[in-house]
């Protein structure tokens, strides 16, 4: 059994409660191939149904057909697990991802709101996605029709885009962007889903879903939403999780403006244009030039700060003194250009020869 497909056992074995497996994977803190090394715990019941699971060839069938759809699964502890997503208080013990991996620890704003938005609403989500992809940020969304949709779309015509489904990985849904899903994937972004293969799209794992959304992100951009809606969900899933919820102030005559009002009398940062965003996380297009800047010996001058250990981001956050999301754009960088590498935990300083190889 190969290390990819017990984390797809793992991962079929507690959907949809897969907020239980990260629990469980960060009780036992296993930094070593976590899943080889969970495996062995589980109570005798979950062993149980784990080889029922794994005799019954549909699991097989449904690794061996999502394996060549370029799917693959990630676990709570491996090296390529999303960092941000890391820190949330309930993270999903698996994620299935097809496309690049990579862009999940990108930094990343999500921008989420009505299925059924105003033509004032989706211009606004496909105007700010393009602008963010093209300052360097992922977008992240739901690949839902209407704001999410247009955000997905706006983002390819400038840079790259995740979509977090509330369905299985061979469930896409809705049907109609699958089109839209393929893009995604095809153009350097990712699909992601916490759900086991053959999981329906239903009703009450949208709002779980929200939370990888939101958990994925450095802030969350609401444009139209009902008071109550999953949009709203996920704004306070955001706030919940220490992230910054941004929302664009609409009519008081269109019902959708009502949740954007809501979240702004709340305490949601008002937005209107770009510079909103960059006055709440600094300039990120002066980040990405900062980054280059060399150091001491030609070196960027972030490497100053790291440690022959793992640095973790909280740990650089402090020896820094720089905003999180600055940080976070820096390391992308220093680690595409082979200066450092993510590990469990944060990242390690690599050595001029290992980085000459």
């Amino acid at each position: 059994m190969d290390g990819q497909f017990k984390r797809l056992l793992l991962q079929a074995l507690f959907s949809p409660s897969s907020a239980a497996l990260g629990r469980a994977l960060q009780h036992h803190r296993i930094n070593a191939d976590p899943v080889s090394n969970f495996l062995p715990m589980l109570p005798a019941g979950l062993k149980d149904r784990a080889r029922m699971l794994d005799n019954t060839g549909n699991l097989t069938a449904y690794y061996e057909q999502l394996q060549e759809q370029g799917w693959r699964w990630i676990a709570l502890g491996d090296k390529d697990y999303p960092e941000l997503l890391s820190r949330i208080s309930d993270p999903p013990g698996v994620l299935a991802v097809r496309g690049d991996a990579t862009v999940l620890n990108a930094p990343s704003i999500a921008i989420v709101g009505a299925r059924n938005a105003s033509a004032d609403g989706l211009d606004n989500s496909r105007r700010f996605s393009r602008q963010l992809a093209a300052a360097g940020f992922v977008v992240t969304s739901g690949l839902a029709l209407g704001v999410d949709a247009a955000a997905h779309r706006g983002a390819l015509t400038a840079g790259r885009t995740v979509a977090v489904l509330g369905s299985g990985p061979d469930r896409l849904y809705p049907p109609r962007n699958a089109t839209l899903a393929n893009q995604i994937a095809d153009q350097g972004g990712a699909l992601v889903s916490e759900f086991a293969p053959g999981s329906p799209p239903l009703p009450s794992q949208f709002p779980q879903r929200n939370r990888i959304i939101s958990g994925l992100s450095l802030g969350t951009v609401v444009v139209e939403a009902a008071i109550r809606s999953g949009s709203l969900i996920t704004a306070r899933t955001a706030l919940s999780q220490g992230r910054e919820v941004f929302a664009i102030p609409g009519s008081i005559h269109n019902p959708l403006s009502k949740g954007c009002h809501h979240l702004l009398r709340d305490g949601a940062t008002w937005l209107e244009s770009m510079e909103d965003i960059f006055d709440a996380f600094g300039d990120f297009r002066r980040t990405v030039e900062s980054c280059k800047l060399n150091g001491e010996g030609g070196r960027p001058a972030l490497l100053q700060h790291l440690t022959s250990g793992i640095n973790s981001l909280d740990m650089l956050h402090t020896r820094t003194g720089l905003p999180m999301s600055d940080l976070a754009g820096q390391l992308a960088d220093l680690e595409m250009e082979g200066w450092v590498e993510r590990v469990a935990g944060g990242y390690l300083k690599r050595s001029r020869t290992s980085r000459a190889s």
